[in-house]
């Protein structure tokens, strides 16, 4: 199953990934955010809005990698997919990791359109697909982007 053959899916796939469907998209959920909100604890919540983002970017980033390279070697699981609490992250740090979210998601979309099959188990795998990544990478975001809306609710930071 490729992209020439079911061009209809890589199109939901892509605006499964970029838009959100029945949620928040990741951009829409960080919308004028502000260094004192994406480094803001919420009652009761263990992370913030910068932990939740970076915590998006380093696992989504594992998983284009894991698709993209043979070779790649996972972090550590979990300390290898959260970010320390400190520092807290600064408008640069939090404008890169938006933009590496993007140009992650822009790689994987890329390879989506390459993919001579999306359901072919991946060679260096133990049986996921292009698909199931993709579904995984859409799944784990809109779970945790749902937490960044929380969050923000939370502080009184959410229209």
């Amino acid at each position: 199953m490729n992209a020439t053959t079911y061009p209809r899916l890589l199109e939901e796939l892509e605006f499964l990934l970029t838009t959100g469907n029945a949620h928040v998209s990741l951009e829409d959920a960080c919308v004028g955010l502000t260094p004192a909100l994406i480094n803001a604890p919420a009652p009761g919540l263990p992370h913030t809005i910068w932990q939740l983002a970076e915590h998006l970017r380093l696992a989504q980033w594992d998983i284009v990698e894991f698709c993209l390279n043979p070779a790649h070697v996972s972090p550590e699981f979990p300390a290898g997919y959260w970010p320390a609490p400190t520092p807290p992250a600064d408008v640069a740090r939090w404008q890169t990791c938006l933009a590496q979210l993007e140009a992650d998601r822009t790689r994987f979309l890329a390879h989506l359109r390459r993919a001579p099959d999306l359901l072919a188990p991946l060679p260096h795998g133990t049986g996921q697909s292009l698909l199931r990544e993709a579904l995984l990478i859409a799944d784990h975001n809109a779970y945790h982007v749902g937490q960044i809306v929380l969050v923000r609710q939370l502080l009184g930071a959410w229209v």
